[in-house]
C-alpha cells in the first residue's frame, strides 16, 4: 500500500485538532504546526468537511475543529475521505473485479489485503493518534523486528 501524501496530512491535522483544547485552529496554524502547504491543506479540509469529520467555524474566533469525538473517527474514515477505498485494482473494490479461471486468485489476494489494512486502520483513531496510544492488536504488529525491514 502507497500512503499520499494527502492521507498524510489530513491524519497530522486531526491530530493537531484533536490536541487542542483551546477551540478551534485556523488552517494556517495547522498548516504551521505540520509543515503542511496552506493551499493543499485547505483542499484536505473541504474534503474532510465533506465527509463529517470537521467543521469550520466563521469569525473572530473562527477556523477548524473536529465534528465528531476523536475516539469516533478512525484512519480508515480518514483515508476513505480524501483518497477513497483503501484498495482499489485499477479504480475498482476488489470485490467488483473480475478475471479469467486462470488469474482468479488474484481476487482473494486483494480482498486479503483489504482485509489486513482494515484490521489496523479502522482500530487506529485520530484519539489514540493524538495520544499515542495505540491498540495492543496495532504494536504488537510493530514489535517484530521483521516489520521494520524493508523488503
Amino acid at each position: 500500500m502507497r500512503v499520499s501524501a494527502k492521507s498524510d496530512y489530513a491524519l497530522r491535522a486531526l491530530i493537531e485538532l484533536a490536541r487542542s483544547n483551546d477551540g478551534p485552529v485556523s488552517a494556517e496554524e495547522l498548516g504551521r504546526r505540520q509543515e503542511i502547504p496552506h493551499g493543499f491543506l485547505q483542499a484536505i479540509l473541504a474534503d474532510l468537511r465533506r465527509a463529517g469529520v470537521v467543521v469550520s467555524q466563521r469569525g473572530q474566533s473562527g477556523g477548524w475543529r473536529m465534528a465528531r469525538a476523536a475516539e469516533e473517527v478512525s484512519v480508515a474514515d480518514v483515508i476513505r475521505a480524501v483518497d477513497g477505498p483503501l484498495v482499489s485494482v485499477y479504480g475498482l473494490r476488489p470485490e467488483s473485479v473480475s478475471y479469467n479461471e486462470k488469474a482468479a486468485v488474484l481476487q482473494h489476494v486483494w480482498i486479503a489485503a483489504r482485509h489486513s489494512l482494515r484490521d489496523v486502520f479502522e482500530h487506529v483513531s485520530i484519539a489514540a493518534l493524538a495520544t499515542g496510544a495505540l491498540p495492543e492488536e496495532v504494536t504488537s504488529r510493530t514489535s517484530d523486528e521483521d516489520a521494520w525491514q524493508p523488503h
